[in-house]
């Protein structure tokens, strides 16, 4: 890999992996968990091919009771992968927290509520480092608001984990560009030690957060678009009409039309870092593709024209926490 963005202090390569499907999230990748092998290879696949950006989160586990599953598994594939020490100190493990689990949940993220609190926090950010076996976390995403809590307390005690000692740079999930305006007063820009990565829905199927990609662009924040294929349950979607051109463009690279979507991704903001999933090597491999390839201004804008329209933001999305007054 050649083509490096800017997160926070570190320089990696444009893409990274996304690691939730190899908890078995959703459930129609629940297959992956009795094939733990299968999985740390995925990575590992990943991490070989030059990647060094994994992204995952306490909250991605198939049941409520094995929080921690992905960020266990992530850590033991860096652990065993054969690279040198040098190379895994090129990783930067990016996890989340905010989300909270219970028993009996009916939605298959089997969410419960949010928690911003600051002992939360704390305690949340203390067992993901217990359970990747680390001092401290390098980059530390706050996943869901709370939506009832004042906006600016939740941020003011995501921002205290930095001085808690084990969180070295924070990350924001799911922001609005108003709510992220106000996080950068409160906690300031990368250049100033403050919020270093915004992680938001964002791919050729849902483009709801322009303007916050705008923001992210003016004070050189990393934006890591999650789903950038569209969703696992709905990446062939790039297949139906409105995304011919895809097909068209990947037709004339010689390559798939994911790795068009993951180009597409990159050359339309320098501050974008891709984290596509997969629970199989292939996949992932094949979404790299995208990683060098140069599309013209003229295959940019054929894409861009046969885009859809968004669909509406998921519903646990839309409530939100008021702003102090």
């Amino acid at each position: 890999m050649t083509s490096t963005r800017v997160l926070g202090p570190y320089k990696v390569p444009a893409i990274g992996l996304g690691c939730m499907p190899l908890s078995g999230m959703p459930p129609s990748k629940d297959w992956i968990l009795k094939e733990r092998d299968t999985a740390i290879g995925v990575i590992q696949a990943a991490l070989d091919a030059g990647v060094r950006l994994l992204d995952t989160s306490d909250i991605y586990a198939p049941t409520w009771n094995s929080v921690g599953h992905n960020e266990i598994l992530v850590a033991e594939a860096v652990r065993t992968w054969s690279g040198t020490s040098a190379q895994k100190e090129e990783i930067v493990i990016a996890t989340k927290g905010g989300i909270t689990r219970a028993p009996d949940e009916g939605n298959w993220f089997g969410i419960s509520g949010r928690d911003a609190s600051e002992h939360y926090l704390y305690r949340a950010v203390e067992a993901s480092a217990a359970k990747m076996q680390l001092s401290t976390i390098k980059l530390w995403q706050h996943h869901r608001l709370n939506h009832f809590m004042p906006f600016e307390e939740q941020f003011e005690n995501v921002m205290k984990l930095k001085a808690h000692g084990i969180v070295q740079n924070i990350g924001v999930s799911n922001y609005s560009a108003e709510q992220l305006r106000r996080a950068i007063k409160i906690g300031g820009t990368p250049a100033q030690g403050g919020l270093v990565s915004v992680q938001n829905e964002w791919s050729p199927r849902s483009r709801a957060w322009a303007d916050v990609l705008e923001i992210c662009e003016e004070n050189g924040i990393a934006f890591l678009p999650w789903s950038p294929l569209g969703g696992i349950d709905n990446s062939q979607n790039l297949e139906n009409a409105h995304f011919a051109a895809f097909e068209e463009v990947a037709a004339t690279h010689k390559v798939s039309r994911f790795a068009i979507a993951i180009a597409w991704h990159l050359a339309g903001s320098s501050v974008a870092i891709p984290i596509p999933g997969a629970t199989r090597k292939e996949s992932i491999l094949d979404s790299f593709t995208g990683l060098n390839l140069k599309l013209s201004a003229e295959e940019m804008a054929q894409l861009n024209a046969s885009l859809p329209a968004n669909p509406p933001l998921h519903e646990e999305l839309v409530p939100q926490p008021p702003f102090r007054s």
